[in-house]
């Protein structure tokens, strides 16, 4: 490896790490435009969704009547579906469960102790209705279930002759379907003012790699998916920041001086909001133009660092005036279920831009496919990460056999090269010269063994960005790994740390790989790089997912074996020494002797 390879291989090495240390930690700023002693509830996001103004002076007003006790027992509605099943409570007319029955809460089979995942809105209803004058959230409402079991109507009436009608189905591919009617009935006309309707609640798992953000996409033809967790108004709150300053044990955010939950309005019309997690996510969107959101997130206080443990929303409509028998009528869509890529795509209007996968989405769209089809033919998904790391080095197979060409090439051409510097060593210009031409005249371009590299890094990155948030891979064993969307977390509770042994694998390899790659420079430079860069990528990986460990290792034990192939075809055509003169590694002292 030459100055300029070692150059831009610790480049790659440092951009490399830096981008994943950001990724994965998400380690947010304080905003700037917040004071050190304000209180965070008193930040809100203006019709742009960014400017800082008090929260009285922004959030429309929403008539909300104060709850009420109910006189009559609670009644509950079970829609149940091949996907999900719903809860739906007589008070309020609200979704309480949302239980995904083709996800298992812990890794294995299904059963009593391993029951399907459940998302609780009890302290967040879904569909809660606010701002109808007269009528509680929690209010009675009548219940009249279909004789299908897959929806269901409810109807409740104010004083003031207001009747409002519910109407909840639940559709195929984890979709709702809910229909609001809201009729003057009475002598005199109703003021509707802001009013809003509830999306439920999202909440951390345990898992180090878990998270919570929100989305939405702005009404308009050209509008593009804003994710909430970079924007300046709310990422202190869905990423983490520090309104007190310092961070806390292992580079958390401090949240010292953090509320323990704030309400940020965005009053912006949004053609559709989603409340997600790691794997799963709720998307609202309505027929009625709405008028913006409000998120609610709330931190762990039982922690001294910031750590966001729920993430709720409501959707903020306009205003009206019903006269006597008028009627408003409002259409909502929900989706509740995973994040799978096919499934967001079918949903139309850019939901798929949940996933996230950021500058290399176009990249990431063609992997998971990709993934999902090997593993159609194979059901597993470490062997479908496998195989498509076979697709990939077969792509790139050309380029990168070229690149080991080149360097072979660049090997064999070392003792021409040292007698051009040595002869021309008191003229530089001279001596570039001549080196190009000798580059020239054996067809060898010096950058080529980097482009391999650079491709790699792409890949690499769309590869770790599907990988962190595939529903595909939660709880999908292989061999020894019990997930792996997490660290392989071996002995965990016996030693002091988890064991995983993909990373000293992946380590193992490219060691290997470094010693079998050409050398170009000095060895002991060459030396120092094949150990450093192998201890670098270990703490880098150890704490990733399994599943972007074996990729990169089974990547690495195919460009070994395409190494050794190389080898040998130039042991036969050359001999023993493939062709190349390998000189003895010299001192420190012989080589500033040979300087001079």
């Amino acid at each position: 490896m030459n100055k300029q390879e070692r150059i831009i291989a610790i480049l790659m090495g440092v951009m490399l790490a830096g981008w994943m240390f950001y990724s994965s930690k998400q380690t947010a700023r304080q905003a700037k435009e917040t004071p050190p002693h304000q209180p965070p509830a008193a930040v809100a996001a203006s019709t742009n969704g960014l400017a800082q103004t008090s929260l009285a002076a922004t959030l429309p007003a929403v008539e909300e009547a104060a709850p009420v006790q109910p006189s009559v027992p609670e009644e509950f509605a079970t829609l149940k579906g091949a996907d999900m099943t719903l809860e739906v409570s007589s008070y309020g007319a609200v979704l309480k469960q949302v239980t995904l029955s083709k996800f298992n809460t812990l890794p294995g089979k299904a059963s009593e102790k391993n029951p399907p995942v459940s998302l609780d809105f009890a302290t967040a209803p879904g569909l809660e209705l606010a701002g109808v004058p007269g009528l509680a959230g929690n209010a009675v409402y009548r219940m009249e279930r279909d004789a299908a079991g897959a929806a269901v109507t409810l109807t409740a009436a104010t004083e003031k002759g207001l009747t409002v009608t519910r109407r909840i189905a639940l559709l195929k591919d984890y979709q709702v379907t809910v229909t609001d009617t809201i009729r003057n009935a009475g002598e005199n006309v109703v003021t509707l003012g802001t009013n809003s309707v509830g999306m439920g609640v999202m909440r951390k798992g345990e898992s180090k790699n878990e998270m919570l953000s929100l989305d939405s996409l702005p009404a308009g033809a050209a509008a593009k998916a804003r994710h909430w967790g970079s924007e300046k108004a709310t990422k202190q709150y869905l990423v983490g920041g520090t309104a007190g300053g310092g961070f806390g044990c292992g580079g958390a955010p401090s949240a010292a001086g953090m509320a323990d939950q704030v309400t940020v309005p965005v009053l912006e019309p949004q053609a559709w909001v989603a409340l997600k997690s790691r794997f799963f996510v709720a998307v609202f969107s309505s027929s009625e133009t709405n008028c913006g959101f409000a998120a609610r997130m709330e931190r762990d206080i039982s922690k001294p660092n910031y750590v966001l443990s729920h993430l709720s929303g409501r959707v903020l409509f306009q205003g009206r005036v019903l006269g006597q028998g008028e009627t408003l009528t409002r259409n909502y869509t929900l989706y509740i279920g995973p994040k799978e890529l096919s499934r967001l795509q079918a949903l139309g209007d850019g939901k798929d831009a949940v996933m996230e996968f950021g500058f290399f989405t176009w990249f990431c769209k063609l992997l998971v496919p990709t993934l999902n089809f090997f593993h159609r033919i194979i059901p597993n998904y470490g062997v479908a990460i496998i195989l498509l790391t076979f697709l990939v080095r077969i792509i790139f197979w050309p380029l990168t056999h070229k690149s080991t060409v080149s360097m072979r090439k660049m090997q064999e051409i070392q003792p021409q090269l040292k007698e051009v510097q040595k002869q021309f060593k008191d003229n530089p210009q001279k001596m570039q010269q001549e080196t190009w031409a000798l580059y020239r005249a054996n067809k060898v371009n010096p950058l080529s063994s980097c482009l391999p590299m650079l491709i790699q890094i792409p890949v690499f990155i769309a590869l770790f960005t599907v990988l962190r948030s595939a529903v595909e891979l939660r709880y999908a064993p292989f061999l020894w790994i019990g997930d792996l969307s997490e660290p392989e977390n071996l002995l965990a509770g016996v030693l002091p740390m988890p064991l995983n042994i993909l990373p000293f694998l992946m380590s193992g390899t490219m060691a290997l790989q470094s010693y079998l790659t050409p050398s170009m420079g000095d060895p002991q430079q060459q030396k120092m790089m094949m150990i450093m860069m192998p201890i670098m990528m270990l703490f880098m990986f150890y704490s990733f997912p399994a599943a972007l460990s074996l990729y990169w290792t089974v990547s690495q034990v195919l460009s070994i074996l395409q190494m050794l192939m190389l080898r040998r075809q130039a042991t036969h055509k050359h001999g023993p020494d493939g062709g190349v003169t390998v000189e003895a590694p010299q001192t420190r002292q012989q080589r500033r002797h040979a300087a001079k």
